[in-house]
C-alpha cells in the first residue's frame, strides 16, 4: 500500500532561489518514489489570511503552479490541485470545527504571538486578529483529513499544526464512533537546505534577500548574486568558505566534487567577483531549462487550468465518498429511504446488499424515436442518448457502450455540459455542471462506470 503524502504551498509570492533548494526540489524528487501517492496543492484559501491584494493572489497562483510544474512535478503520477477547487475542504472544516475545543486553538502559536505582540504594545489583545488567523489549524486540518493522508512534511514551526490535526482527528472518531481518519504523521526533512539570502540570513521575502528563480530571467538573477554580502578580503588572499553564504549557495547546486573543487579556489585566493560569476554560471546552468518551461506554462494559462482541474477530479474522487460517510455520521442525512427506520428503530437492520452495476434503461419519445438513459451504480444518470428512429440502431449504440471501457471514450466539454462522441457523433450527452470542477469530476465517474460496464462482459 502507498504511503499518502500532501504538501501544500500557500500562494502568496514568487518563488525565489530558497524555495527552490529547500521545499520544490526535493518534494518533486520524492514525488517520484513509487511507494508515494504525491499530494500538493496551491493553498490559496490560507493565501487569503495573510494577503488582502486580490491580483497578488491571482498571480501567485499562477506562477507557483508553473513553478513546480516547470521544476519536474509530474501531474500523472502525483495529484497537483487548487485548495480553492474542493468544496469538500471547507466543509469538512465547519464538521471539524464543531468538535474543536477553543482552548487548542487559543494555544496556537500564530494566534499567541499575535496577542503577545498586541500586549506588549498596550493594545486590546485580539486587536487585528481575524477569525481566518485564529481558525487557520482547523482548515490546515481540514486540507489533511479530507484526504486521510499518512504523512505531511513541514518546517519544524509547523509540528504543532500536525498535531492539532490529529487531536482534531481523535476527537471527531471518537464523538461518531468510527476511525473516520486516518492520524496524520508529521514529516521533517532534515537534510533539506535552508539557503542563506544576500545578507547572510535566511533567504526570505521578509528580509527583502532574495535571489529570483525564474522572475526577471537570467538577468536578474546575476544582478542579485552580484549583490551578496562578502567580506573585504581581496583577490589573492585566501577566502575563508566556513560562514560564506556564497559558498553555502553553491554548495546547493553543485556536486561534491564541484563543491570542492570551488572551495580549493577560494582557498587559493580567487576574488569575490570571480566567484559570484563562478556561481552564476553553476545556477543558471541547472535554472535555464526549468525557466524556459516556466515561461512556456506561463503563456499558455489554460493548460494549467487543465492540469489542476484534471488534479481536482482525482481529489474530490476521494473527498466526496469521505463527505458522504460524516454527513451521515453527523446526521446530515437524506429523508429517502427513512420512513421505516423511524417507525421501527429497533428492527434489525437489513443486509447490506451488493452494489449494483451501471444500467442502461430505454424509452420511446412522444414522436415515436427511441433513446435510452445510462445511470450509475448509485442511480445518478450519467447519459442521456441521441434520438434514433430504429430502435435496432439504439441497441446497437447501448452495445457499444457496453464495451468501450473509460480509457477509449471521448468525452469532451460543451458549453455546461460534457458529450460523448463515439465515431465522430456527438451520441449522448450527460447532465449540466456549470462549474468546471463539478464537470471534471462527472467525467471521472462516467469513464468508471464505463470501465464497469466493459469489465461486467468480460
Amino acid at each position: 500500500m502507498r504511503t499518502r503524502v500532501l504538501t501544500g504551498i500557500t500562494t502568496t509570492g514568487t518563488p525565489h532561489l530558497g524555495n527552490y533548494a529547500g521545499a520544490i526540489r526535493p518534494a518533486v524528487q520524492a514525488s517520484k518514489d513509487p511507494n508515494v501517492d504525491a499530494f500538493y496543492f496551491m493553498a490559496d484559501y490560507h493565501a487569503l489570511i495573510k494577503a488582502d491584494d486580490a491580483d497578488r493572489v491571482a498571480a501567485s497562483r499562477m506562477k507557483i503552479t508553473a513553478t513546480w510544474l516547470a521544476a519536474g512535478l509530474d501531474p500523472n503520477t502525483a495529484t497537483i490541485y487548487r485548495q480553492s477547487d474542493i468544496p469538500e475542504v471547507p466543509e469538512l472544516m465547519w464538521l471539524l470545527t464543531c468538535v474543536t475545543a477553543k482552548g487548542l486553538l487559543n494555544r496556537a502559536h500564530a494566534y499567541k504571538a499575535a496577542v503577545d505582540r498586541n500586549v506588549e504594545q498596550q493594545e486590546d489583545p485580539d486587536a487585528g486578529v481575524t477569525a481566518g488567523l485564529y481558525m487557520y489549524p482547523v482548515l490546515m486540518a481540514a486540507d489533511i483529513l479530507a484526504f486521510n493522508a499518512n504523512k505531511v512534511p513541514v518546517g519544524r514551526d509547523q509540528i504543532q499544526h500536525i498535531e492539532m490535526a490529529r487531536d482534531i482527528a481523535q476527537r471527531f472518531n471518537h464523538v461518531y464512533g468510527s476511525d473516520f481518519f486516518v492520524l496524520p504523521e508529521v514529516h521533517i526533512e532534515e537534510q533539506v537546505a535552508t539557503l542563506p539570502g544576500l545578507d547572510g540570513r535566511k533567504m526570505s521575502k521578509s528580509y527583502d534577500n532574495m535571489i529570483p528563480l525564474f522572475d526577471g530571467g537570467s538577468k536578474a538573477m546575476r544582478e542579485q548574486i552580484m549583490k551578496i554580502v562578502t567580506d573585504s578580503r581581496a583577490p589573492g588572499e585566501p577566502k575563508d568558505t566556513t560562514d560564506s553564504a556564497l559558498f553555502t549557495i553553491f554548495e546547493a547546486f553543485a556536486s561534491p566534487a564541484e563543491s570542492t573543487a570551488f572551495a580549493d579556489a577560494l582557498h587559493g585566493g580567487l576574488g569575490w567577483g570571480e566567484a559570484k560569476q563562478v556561481l552564476f554560471e553553476r545556477i543558471e546552468a541547472q535554472v535555464a531549462p526549468m525557466r524556459e518551461h516556466y515561461e512556456s506554462l506561463m503563456s499558455r494559462p489554460d493548460d494549467m487550468e487543465d492540469i489542476l482541474l484534471a488534479g481536482a477530479a482525482k481529489a474530490r474522487a476521494i473527498a466526496v465518498p469521505l463527505l458522504e460517510r460524516l454527513r451521515e455520521a453527523v446526521g446530515l442525512r437524506t429523508f429517502r429511504n427513512t420512513a421505516q427506520s423511524i417507525a421501527e428503530p429497533a428492527a434489525a437492520a437489513a443486509p447490506v446488499s451488493k452494489a449494483k452495476p451501471p444500467r442502461f434503461a430505454s424509452f420511446r419519445e412522444d414522436d415515436g424515436s427511441f433513446r435510452f438513459r445510462l445511470f450509475g451504480a448509485d442511480g445518478e444518470e450519467l447519459l442521456l442518448s441521441a434520438s434514433f428512429a430504429d430502435p435496432k440502431a439504439a441497441g446497437k449504440l447501448r452495445q457499444t457502450l457496453s464495451t468501450l471501457g473509460g480509457a477509449h471514450a471521448v468525452i469532451e466539454s460543451q458549453g455546461d455540459h460534457v458529450a460523448l462522441r463515439v465515431h465522430g457523433e456527438v451520441v449522448a450527452n450527460g447532465a449540466s455542471h456549470p462549474d468546471e470542477v463539478s464537470r471534471a469530476a462527472f467525467v471521472l465517474r462516467l469513464r468508471t462506470a464505463l470501465d464497469a460496464l466493459a469489465a461486467a462482459q468480460d
